[in-house]
């Protein structure tokens, strides 16, 4: 069978789920660790490896939270967003929808400005220096309640305080027990200011939260989706709406929402006809990165270079960037593939 690995690293890509501390590597969450020697996240980059393995999805968010506590100060938000896309460039990731959740922040003191200063400086310096072009998805912390998708829609729709680079809104944690209808009046006012609906959904919970994210959230993605198989209607409904799935497979298994990689979901996605995106989701906290799905989905969909192609050409249709954004990102995708020598 073909090598795959050296034609994926080189793919121009974008990448719709990815969430803004879950992609902070090793090195970043030890540098953060340090300067916050209270946290009782290991130090070590080593460590860390044992420290990110998941019992299961609860598990995963609680260490996740324990991650979002280190991010303290608008120099922490700054240095952690910046080196994100330093690591995204190194894939080839030409754009980025980074999933961000200022609640978190902001209730742990940081000041509004401040951090929204910081996130917006870091897209700037990265894009500058990188090429890599980033784009913000606000999420609620469903776990939070109400409060923080009050606070959350404050933040993403207020003029003056909304960056720029804001493009979506979305909400996250949690599904068993935070049902998805109780933050429509959310969505709705955050759609009203423009923004895209794009909530995780199916992940831990059956079709119906799907459904539930579709007509209540106006969702227009669904993060992960994985649930959705079960319901042929909903895929129907799916692949005649061109409502994309943000797909996951690591972390999926990771956080053990499918039992193995095998079992995953994915092909019965795409024999439905779909639109199916590949994501990292945490990539460091799953040991992964978008390259590697990339080479999971290979394997899974049975694809060779064009069909890779043609995988990273749905992330830039389902993407939120501009026309222009999108034909530019798809002719390299197309010139990348035909110059590749064939095997």
């Amino acid at each position: 069978m073909t090598d795959l690995h050296p034609f994926i690293a080189g793919l121009p890509k974008a990448e719709l789920h990815v969430h803004h501390v879950g992609s902070a590597s090793p090195r970043i969450v030890a540098e953060l660790a340090a300067r916050h020697p209270d946290s009782k996240v290991p130090t070590d980059p080593e460590a860390l490896a044992d420290y990110f393995t998941f019992i299961d999805f609860a598990h995963f968010i609680d260490v996740y939270l324990s991650v979002v506590d280190l991010v303290r100060t608008p120099e922490d938000v700054r240095l952690l967003t910046f080196e994100v896309a330093r690591d995204m460039a190194r894939q080839n990731i030409r754009y980025a929808e980074l999933t961000i959740t200022p609640y978190s922040s902001t209730r742990r003191g940081i000041d509004e400005n401040a951090f929204m200063e910081a996130i917006e400086d870091a897209r700037k310096a990265a894009e500058a220096e990188f090429g890599t072009v980033l784009r913000w998805c606000f999420d609620i912390p469903g776990e939070a309640g109400l409060e923080s998708a009050e606070e959350t829609a404050r933040l993403a729709t207020t003029e003056g305080l909304r960056p720029e680079g804001l493009v979506s809104f979305g909400l996250g944690g949690p599904e068993i027990g935070v049902p998805r209808p109780q933050f429509k009046p959310y969505f709705d006012r955050a759609r009203a200011a423009g923004l895209r609906s794009v909530p995780h959904a199916g992940e831990t919970t059956g079709p119906e939260t799907v459904w539930d994210a579709i007509r209540d959230l106006g969702a227009e993605r669904i993060g992960h989706g994985t649930s959705s198989v079960r319901d042929p209607e909903l895929l129907a409904y799916l692949a005649e709406h061109r409502i994309a799935l943000e797909v996951c497979p690591t972390s999926n298994i990771a956080t053990r929402a499918v039992a193995t990689l095998d079992e995953h979901p994915i092909r019965q996605m795409v024999d439905a006809g779909v639109l199916v995106t590949v994501n990292s989701d945490d990539p460091p906290m799953f040991g992964t990165d978008l390259n590697n799905e990339y080479a999971v989905a290979a394997r899974l969909l049975d694809l060779d270079e064009r069909g890779l192609a043609a995988l990273a050409k749905n992330a830039v249709e389902a993407s939120f960037l501009d026309e222009a954004g999108k034909a530019r990102i798809a002719a390299e995708i197309d010139a990348y593939t035909d110059a590749w020598p064939a095997r």
